[in-house]
C-alpha cells in the first residue's frame, strides 16, 4: 500500500471510529505539549532493554518456576522490549538460607501457616538449575547475616558453575536491619554503615578468589545513611570486586498496620519528586563505571497492603519506571513475594494482577529497539505526565505517552483533559492511540481494567481480547488527545 493510499484509508478509519462512552466533566482542562522533533533536539537518555525487571523472594523462587504465569508474563515483556527482563532472586529469606550440596530438592523448609515465610531454610544445587533456565540476566542473593562465609562461598561457586545467565551475586539483604542478635554482629557491638562496609569489603575480597569480580554491592533500603555514596569510598580498592550497585525502594509501607494512600502513590508530581533521590546514588556508581539498579522495589513494603493490587498501582508502575530511568537507574526490579500472599505481585497462582497492566503498557511504549531513547516533555509539577520515546540515536520520536494521574475514586464525574501535541510535522495527518483505563483507580484486574478497549490477560498471562487503536486526526503538526482522570495513552506517531 502506498503512503497516499494508506493515509486515505486511515482517514476513513477516523470517520468510522466510535468514541468510547465516558462520563465527562462539564468543564474540560486543556494542556499543550511540544513534542521534540528529533532526538538531537531533546535531552533523551538511553534505556536499558531490561529496564523493567523482576525480583523474586528467595524461598519462593522454586514455586514461581512452577507457575505458568511466570513464563508467559516474562515472555510478554521480552516480546515488547526485545530482551528478557532480568531476574534477581533474593530478599529477606536469602539471609535465612543455608546451602546444602547434598539436598536433592531445590528448597526445604516448614511453615506453620500457609502464606508465611520460613524462619530458616536450606537449598541445594537444583535451586541453581532452576535459575539456569531463566532467559535473561540473573542475580542471586546469598546469606551474610549468619556469618558462615564458607557456606556462602560454596553456594557462590555453585551459582557461577550452574547459572549461565549469572550477572551478579548479592551478599546479604538490607543489612542495615540486621538485629543485635544476628550472628554477624559481635556481642555488645552495633551495626553501622562503616562496619557493614568493612564486612562487604572483607567478604568480597575473600570470596572473589574463587568466583571473580561478580558482586552486587550495597543492597540497602535506607537513604541516605546507608547509601552507595558512603559505601564507595569505604570499599577502597575492593570496588574492583563489584560489578553492580543496588538500592531498594518502596514509596510507602504497609508494615505493622501502617496506612497507605493510593492517591499519593500514583501522583505524577509525587513520583517525579520521589525518584530524584536516586540520582546521587546512580551518578556515584556510574562515575566508577558500575551500573546502578533498584534491585528490589515495589509500591509498599510488607507485601503491599490494600493499594497495591489496584489499577492505580499499575499506573504508578508505568510512571515510576520512566522516572526511575530519567533519574539514572539502569534497571528496576519489581519484587514478587510469597505466592498467594502478595498484594503487589504482577501475577499469582491463577491470576494476573492490575500492576502487570502497567508493566506491559510501559514496555509497549518503550518498544523493542536496542537503541531506545527516552525524554520527558512535561514540567513534572502537575498531575499530567508526558514522555517521548525514540527508536534510535537520530530521527523523529516514535511514540508519546500521556498520563493523567488525577485520582478518580469512581464517585462523581470523571474529569477529562484535552491534550494538544504540537510540532508533530506538517505532513502528519493522523495519529493512533492505545488507551489503558479502568472504571476507577481502585479497580482490580478482572473488573474492567483494559488495554486498547478490550485487551486483558488470562490466568496464565496470555494476552486475550483485542487491543484496538483509536484514530485521531492531525493537522498543521498538531493533534488533540482526550485523557480522563486515572488513565494513560500511548500515541503512535507513525503507522
Amino acid at each position: 500500500m502506498t503512503l497516499h493510499s494508506r493515509q486515505a484509508y486511515l482517514r476513513l478509519l477516523v470517520a468510522a471510529t466510535v468514541t468510547l462512552a465516558f462520563a465527562f466533566a462539564n468543564a474540560q482542562t486543556v494542556t499543550t505539549f511540544a513534542v521534540p522533533t528529533s532526538v538531537l533536539t531533546s535531552t533523551a537518555i538511553s534505556v536499558d532493554p531490561s529496564l523493567l525487571s523482576i525480583s523474586i523472594e528467595f524461598f519462593a523462587f522454586p514455586g514461581y518456576t512452577e507457575l505458568s504465569g511466570t513464563t508467559m508474563c516474562l515472555a510478554n515483556i521480552q516480546t515488547l522490549r526485545g530482551a528478557a527482563p532480568a531476574v534477581r532472586i533474593g530478599g529477606t529469606t536469602q539471609d535465612r538460607a543455608s546451602y546444602d550440596a547434598s539436598l536433592s530438592a531445590a528448597v526445604n523448609y516448614t511453615i506453620a501457616v500457609p502464606g508465611d515465610a520460613p524462619e530458616s531454610l536450606t537449598y541445594g544445587p537444583s535451586f541453581f538449575s532452576l535459575a539456569n533456565e531463566l532467559p535473561g540476566d540473573v542475580t542471586i542473593g546469598l546469606n551474610r547475616q549468619l556469618n558462615n562465609i564458607s557456606n556462602t562461598q560454596d553456594a557462590a561457586e555453585q551459582a557461577v558453575k550452574g547459572v549461565r545467565g549469572l550477572l551478579a551475586l548479592e551478599l546479604g539483604n538490607e543489612p542495615e536491619f540486621y538485629a543485635a542478635g544476628s550472628p554477624i554482629i559481635p556481642p555488645g557491638e552495633g551495626w553501622s554503615p562503616t562496619t557493614d562496609a568493612a564486612s562487604q569489603k572483607g567478604w568480597f575480597s575473600s570470596i572473589s578468589s574463587s568466583v571473580g569480580n561478580i558482586f552486587q554491592a550495597a543492597v540497602y533500603l535506607q537513604y541516605p545513611t546507608w547509601s552507595t555514596t558512603g559505601l564507595i569510598p569505604l570499599l577502597g580498592d575492593a570496588i574492583t570486586f563489584v560489578k553492580t550497585f543496588s538500592g531498594h525502594s518502596y514509596p510507602q509501607s504497609a508494615c505493622g498496620g501502617a496506612a497507605t494512600n493510593l492517591e499519593t502513590l500514583m501522583s505524577h508530581s509525587g513520583i517525579v519528586s520521589y525518584t530524584k533521590q536516586y540520582s546521587t546514588e546512580a551518578n556515584s556508581a556510574h562515575a566508577r563505571g558500575k551500573r546502578y539498579f533498584l534491585g528490589e522495589t515495589n509500591s509498599a513494603t510488607c507485601g503491599g497492603g490494600g493499594i497495591s493490587p489496584t489499577f492505580g498501582a499499575g499506573l504508578w508502575v508505568m510512571d515510576y519506571v520512566l522516572q526511575g530511568a530519567l533519574a539514572g537507574v539502569d534497571r528496576l526490579y519489581f519484587h514478587q513475594g510469597t505466592i498467594g500472599n502478595c498484594a503487589y505481585c504482577f501475577w499469582g497462582e491463577d491470576s494476573v494482577l492490575a500492576p502487570y497492566y502497567g508493566a506491559f503498557f510501559v514496555s509497549d511504549f518503550l518498544g523493542s529497539s536496542p537503541k531506545t531513547r527516552l525524554t520527558m516533555i512535561d514540567s513534572g509539577d502537575s498531575s499530567i505526565g508526558a514522555y517521548a520515546v525514540f527508536s534510535g540515536s537520530s530521527g523523529p520520536p516514535a511514540r508519546v505517552l500521556l498520563y493523567n494521574s488525577e485520582y478518580f475514586s469512581g464517585l462523581g464525574i470523571r474529569s477529562v483533559v484535552n491534550i494538544t501535541l504540537t510540532d508533530l510535522g506538517s505532513d502528519l495527518e493522523i495519529v493512533s492511540v492505545k488507551r489503558m483505563t479502568a472504571p476507577n483507580a481502585t479497580s482490580l484486574a478482572g473488573a474492567g481494567v483494559t488495554i486498547g478497549g478490550g485487551g486483558t490477560f488470562s490466568d496464565e498471562c496470555a494476552a486475550t481480547g483485542t487491543q484496538a487503536l483509536e484514530v485521531i486526526s492531525a493537522s498543521g503538526g498538531m493533534a488533540e488527545v482526550s485523557l480522563h482522570a486515572s488513565e494513560a495513552v500511548i500515541v503512535y506517531l507513525s503507522i
